[in-house]
């Protein structure tokens, strides 16, 4: 599919964003770390671009993330209303999960949500992360749950 190019209909800054994401969804896929189409990577834009509101990009429903463009990113407002022409979705869990950080954490800019071997493991255990190895004790002062809503 052709995806026309948004660097003219987008300020110079938000260009900039789009292309930093984009390289992380690149990133994210060349080190293994994406599930398909069912991971995401917001960015919340900046103040100084948005007038104000709370606006953030995210992945497109349905591409691969070694498939996302600069172009491709969905810009969205926090109810999930799509800010500029696109032929992409967004998926709703997806938004549901970035949204909630991005409005509970104003200082956030980027949130990163993977589906990691690891990951997926230590969140099949009832218990979750435990308290067990130099490792977990690193995220566990940090660490929030968000219960399951399903898809």
């Amino acid at each position: 599919m052709q995806i026309p190019s948004m660097k003219a209909l987008v300020t110079p800054e938000e260009w900039q964003l789009r292309r930093d994401l984009a390289a992380c969804y690149r990133l994210v896929a060349l080190y293994g770390m994406s599930d398909l189409v069912f991971t995401h990577i917001s960015a919340k834009l900046p103040a100084s671009v948005t007038g104000g509101e709370e606006h953030f990009l995210i992945n497109p429903y349905g591409l691969l993330f070694d498939e996302i463009t600069a172009s491709s990113l969905v810009k969205v407002d926090m109810a999930c209303n799509t800010l500029h022409d696109t032929p992409f979705p967004v998926n709703p869990a997806g938004f549901n999960i970035h949204s909630a950080v991005h409005a509970a954490r104003p200082d956030v800019t980027c949130v990163l949500h993977t589906h990691t071997r690891a990951g997926v493991a230590v969140s099949a255990q009832k218990a979750g992360v435990l308290p067990i190895s130099q490792q977990s004790t690193f995220v566990l002062a940090s660490l929030a749950y968000h219960d399951y809503e399903g898809v």
